[in-house]
């Protein structure tokens, strides 16, 4: 029986692991990272046996996101906070060494994510707890809730054209204002197509292409290397 590919969103391990052992040694910080990762591969392969250096990707986001640029509405992730945990490089350099993750430059590990699920049909599993890869077909493992789920190309594209109304708060993605996600829902209502979908969201913007687009593109998690979101096709 062959098994999926596990692909890891690695930037929530890191800071998981940094926080928890806040008032701990960095030792112990390295070893929550190990107790995590070896809790998600047991959750994902057993009961058989799998090699780290082909059947998972561990991603990390570098430098030079690409959305800073693009957000001229408000500051992309804008409202975080600028403080980083004492362990952070700790429970990064462990990620890097010990499991092999890879450092994404000039976009987010998400977006890598995305590209190799992508790849790979969505003939995959995605471990991570952040909802904003729900966009993403394939099989998501919520680690931290120990949920599976499956979403497929239409569930993906619902989910996007969802958070395209409400935003993002976390990100400083401001969305419609007053939209929330059951008046998104209601919008939705009746749209059995992307196209009818992207009218609709367009409606309710009240016709502002510009904010839609760079909505859009903030939100929007990559399927190739340097794609950009475009509206879809008539």
């Amino acid at each position: 029986m062959s098994i999926k590919k596990v692909l890891v969103d690695a930037d929530i391990i890191a800071y998981r692991a940094a926080y928890s052992a806040k008032d701990e040694s960095e030792v112990q910080a390295r070893s929550t990272v190990d107790d995590i990762c070896s809790g998600i591969m047991y959750d994902c392969f057993y009961p058989y046996d799998y090699s780290l250096e082909d059947d998972t990707f561990f991603y990390l986001t570098g430098s030079n996101n690409y959305r800073m640029e693009i957000a001229k509405i408000k500051p992309y992730k804008g409202t975080r906070k600028k403080e980083k945990p004492d362990h952070l490089k700790a429970t990064r350099d462990q990620l890097k060494i010990r499991w092999l993750a890879e450092v994404i430059e000039g976009q987010e590990a998400d977006d890598a994510i995305g590209i190799k699920a992508t790849d790979l049909n969505g003939e995959c599993i995605i471990a991570s707890i952040d909802k904003d890869l729900l966009m993403i077909p394939g099989t998501h493992y919520n680690f931290a809730k120990q949920e599976w789920t499956e979403v497929d190309q239409a569930k993906g594209d619902y989910f996007f054209y969802k958070q395209l109304l409400t935003g993002d708060q976390v990100d400083n993605i401001q969305g419609v204002p007053g939209i929330g996600p059951k008046k998104a829902e209601k919008a939705y209502e009746g749209c059995a197509t992307v196209q009818e979908m992207y009218t609709k969201a367009l409606e309710m913007y009240k016709g502002d292409t510009e904010a839609l687009l760079e909505n859009a593109r903030l939100l929007w998690l990559r399927r190739y290397e340097g794609e950009m979101w475009e509206p879809p096709l008539e």
